[in-house]
């Protein structure tokens, strides 16, 4: 079988790889920051919950966090499960997970801004979100990109984990037709895919990074 007519075959999985990797970005970058503020919340409730769902999506595996997504609607409302929910589902499950890491990143760039800088903010009459948006989150996220291309590339690789909810992305119709054709040349070529995915997010990151190295 021929690389082009495997890459052929691929494609409608390197569009659902694509999509996965995309939308759990859109959510989670953003969930993220809402999460790392309840971290840091001064309301003791609010600050217990919100380590308890970062020790949980962090101590526990992505697969299972995906299948307790998929069947726990069933089993706690019992809600009937559609085949399109396994797309949503995996969603869900990415973005809650890579959520609880980008929190952590987050909240480590936050705190590692010197307190002096607070402190010249509100002499200088900003308010709390006056002095994050201008003065905290500018830093924070040149701090932060680093850290947050390694999740990046990391969630390119995890998306061959939706195989557990049978949504057919890339790894898994790369799985089916190497069975079909006895051949290790899909696998190949989805490998290559890979590379070349990760290979093109990192330096597109690199270039981010040193876009906002503006004290060099």
């Amino acid at each position: 079988m021929s690389f082009i007519a495997v890459a052929q075959q691929l494609g409608s999985g390197m569009l659902a790889s694509l999509s996965i990797f995309v939308l759990t970005l859109v959510f989670s970058l953003p969930l993220g920051l809402l999460v790392a503020f309840g971290r840091k919340s001064r309301i003791k409730p609010v600050q217990w919950l919100v380590k308890l769902y970062i020790s949980i999506m962090r101590g526990t595996p992505l697969m299972l966090q995906l299948l307790v997504v998929y069947f726990g609607p069933y089993y706690l409302f019992g809600i009937r499960i559609s085949k399109e929910y396994s797309f949503y589902a995996t969603i869900i499950g990415f973005s809650i997970n890579y959520a609880a890491y980008f929190a952590e990143i987050y909240r480590a760039g936050i705190e590692g801004i010197p307190v002096g800088q607070y402190e010249a903010a509100k002499v200088l009459g900003y308010s709390k979100a006056q002095t994050f948006c201008k003065i905290i989150f500018p830093q924070m996220v040149k701090r932060v990109v680093p850290p947050v291309t390694n999740e990046v590339i990391t969630l390119v690789k995890d998306t061959s984990m939706a195989f557990v909810l049978a949504y057919a992305e890339m790894f898994t119709i790369a799985k089916q037709i190497a069975a079909r054709v006895s051949s290790i040349m899909p696998l190949f070529v989805a490998g290559l895919f890979y590379y070349i995915f990760n290979f093109v997010v990192a330096f597109i990151m690199e270039r981010i990074e040193k876009k906002l190295s503006y004290y060099k």
